[in-house]
């Protein structure tokens, strides 16, 4: 007895020890709480800068180690995460986040989406909330820091960039001077352009009629010129001429030959006939004359032979110089035929004539226009001036509303499987812990570990679960007049009814499975550790806050508790939380009370006592 008051004595400083310590500083244990970050910013260029603030935010974020980060690419894959209870919260920054926030024309248009499943945790949706609130102004204040560093920088770029604007202008107003002085010199020049634009039209006419005298002469010249068949034969004529002679020449040779032969002949005749007696005087006085007239026709020979070589000389000078006038007719013939060619014809002759004409006329109107040009120039240089004059000292400006300028970003809290209100979003806690209060009350109902004498002849399962049927038949009568409290009192909308009162009977079962084993292996020792399990799993289920915020310790033995499981189960049934995931809880719950179930039959001992002697369970 002074043991079991010793450890009575304990129990509430147990139990407020383990509820104290899972929400003793939540803050400290913040970067255990996963929150996903996607960001698709593509940024922009806004006044020569460019600017990412999704970029920024997100290294800012994990710089602040507020939570748990982590990064997804995609916004689905992050909206699924979140859905199914892996994330408690995901941050998403849209494409245009930065093209919509930094110029602030309108407030509230750059959008953050900040998405979280109130079914799932609804104090995670409320921090989610919340964080989204803080967000939204720390990217304002960000924001506006960045304009009005802007504002300050462009000021003075602003004053720097009207100083240039009128050291330009300046030069503007030089350069219109030098244009307006120019054009007076090219008006200047055009008018003597145009005078040299007449005289050069009457150079073109007297070349023209020229040319067209030129042309007809040549003409006229080609025209008079032989045939070529004429001064062919001509050639030819001369050069058979000249061989003539060349044979007269060789004929002559000969010829003298024969009238030296001749004479050499009626010289000797002429000697034997004066030695002969029988040779009479009147023969001889004629042979002296016929040697007498052969020498004289040797010498006409030599003579005629003589005149032949010269002759034959003059024959072949002139085939020479007969051919080299027949070359000359020729390339004097093809000459004045390209001379003819190159010559213009009477229309070219025309449209040069109407082309200088032109000419005249349009150089008239060049002067026109340069006396206008001249006069735009002096124009432009007055208005320049005026403008040069005029132009502001300094300027400065910023685009944007007001409003947008103050408040360009507003975050948009995007809640998967809803709930009312926070009573609604606690339900699933308090069901789990009435459920369990409830299993733990139904055992009270009997004496758990005494069965009649004649119950030692029946099996184990027999004992076991014939002692647990009172006890199952309450518990499965808690559950449904819960369901009905919730859903008909409190008014609380549920999902899938059906399901939630299977998920309802099959919880308490499971708990009343726990409790079984407990008392009947430990005895009133389990009676005890009941309620301090009870104490643990709410602390341990995310009861009052996210588990990750309770500590490493309840993080980690959270998935091996019946209870978070239940939880879990609850919810997916009433918000279609966990992305409607009722199944693995509901058959990891099933299989919880399955395997008490089993144990209680095995393990523990029951008292045997006479039907008489088993006294009330209940003092009323």
């Amino acid at each position: 007895m002074r043991l079991a008051a010793l450890i009575v004595a304990f129990i509430p400083s147990v139990y407020a020890l383990i509820y104290l310590s899972s929400i003793w500083d939540p803050r400290s244990q913040s970067v255990a709480l996963p929150v996903g970050l996607v960001n698709l910013d593509d940024g922009v260029n806004y006044k020569d800068s460019t600017f990412n603030i999704g970029f920024n935010l997100v290294d800012q974020l994990k710089s602040q180690h507020a939570f748990g980060y982590v990064d997804i690419e995609s916004e689905d894959q992050a909206k699924t995460l979140v859905k199914k209870g892996d994330l408690a919260f995901a941050v998403i920054i849209p494409k245009d986040f930065s093209a919509n926030a930094v110029p602030g024309l309108e407030s509230g248009i750059g959008t953050l989406v900040v998405y979280t499943s109130a079914g799932n945790n609804y104090e995670s949706a409320i921090l989610a909330t919340q964080f989204a609130k803080e967000l939204g102004e720390d990217v304002n204040r960000a924001l506006n820091e960045q304009r009005w560093a802007l504002v300050i920088s462009s000021s003075v770029g602003s004053q720097q960039n009207v100083e240039r604007l009128r050291e330009a202008f300046g030069q503007l107003r030089a350069g219109a001077k030098e244009l307006a002085s120019g054009s007076t010199l090219a008006a200047n020049g055009s008018a003597n352009v145009q005078k040299g634009a007449a005289r050069l039209q009457e150079g073109v006419i007297k070349l023209a009629d020229g040319t067209s005298q030129l042309g007809n002469g040549v003409r006229a010249i080609e025209s008079g010129l032989p045939p070529v068949e004429s001064v062919r034969g001509l050639r030819i004529g001369a050069e058979t001429l000249a061989a003539g002679h060349v044979e007269l020449e060789k004929g002559l040779l000969d010829l003298r030959n024969g009238s030296q032969r001749i004479v050499k002949s009626a010289s000797a005749f002429k000697n034997d006939a004066s030695s002969s007696v029988f040779f009479p005087s009147s023969a001889s006085e004629g042979l002296d004359k016929f040697v007498v007239s052969v020498g004289q026709l040797d010498e006409g020979i030599a003579q005629a032979q003589q005149g032949q070589e010269k002759l034959s000389q003059g024959a072949a000078t002139l085939s020479t110089k007969v051919r080299e006038l027949a070359f000359g007719v020729r390339d004097l013939r093809a000459s004045l035929k390209t001379m003819t060619a190159k010559i213009p014809e009477e229309n070219q002759l025309e449209q040069l004539r109407n082309g200088s004409a032109e000419l005249g006329k349009t150089t008239g109107q060049l002067q026109v226009g340069l006396q206008r040009i001249k006069e735009g120039a002096n124009y432009l240089y007055s208005g320049i001036d005026l403008i040069a004059n005029e132009l502001p000292t300094n300027s400065a400006s910023i685009e944007g509303s007001a409003e947008g300028l103050a408040h360009s970003v507003t975050p948009k809290v995007e809640i998967v499987a809803p709930v009312d209100n926070y009573g609604s979003g606690f339900a699933p806690n308090i069901i789990s812990i009435a459920l369990w209060l409830g299993a733990g009350i139904a055992v009270f109902l009997i004496r758990l570990r005494e069965l009649p004498d004649y119950a030692r002849n029946f099996s184990l399962w027999s004992q076991c679960f014939g002692k647990a049927t009172i006890p199952a038949g309450v518990a499965m009568a808690q559950a449904l007049l819960i369901l009905l409290i919730i859903w008909f009192v409190m008014g609380i909308t549920i999902k899938h009814p059906f399901l939630l009162a299977c998920m309802l009977v099959i919880a308490s079962f499971t708990f009343l499975g726990i409790v079984f084993f407990l008392i009947k292996t430990l005895g009133d020792v389990g009676k005890i550790l009941a309620m301090l399990l009870l104490a643990f799993q709410v602390s341990a289920s995310g009861g009052v806050m996210p588990v990750e915020l309770s500590g490493t310790l309840y993080a980690q033995i959270s998935p091996f508790l019946p209870m978070t499981w239940v939880i879990m189960g609850i919810k997916a049934c009433m918000f279609d939380a966990f992305d409607g995931n009722w199944m693995n809880p509901m058959l990891l719950t099933i299989l919880w009370g399955v395997a008490f179930y089993v144990a209680s039959c095995f393990l523990g001992r029951w008292n045997f006592v006479s039907r008489h002697h088993i006294g009330k369970t209940v003092d009323i």
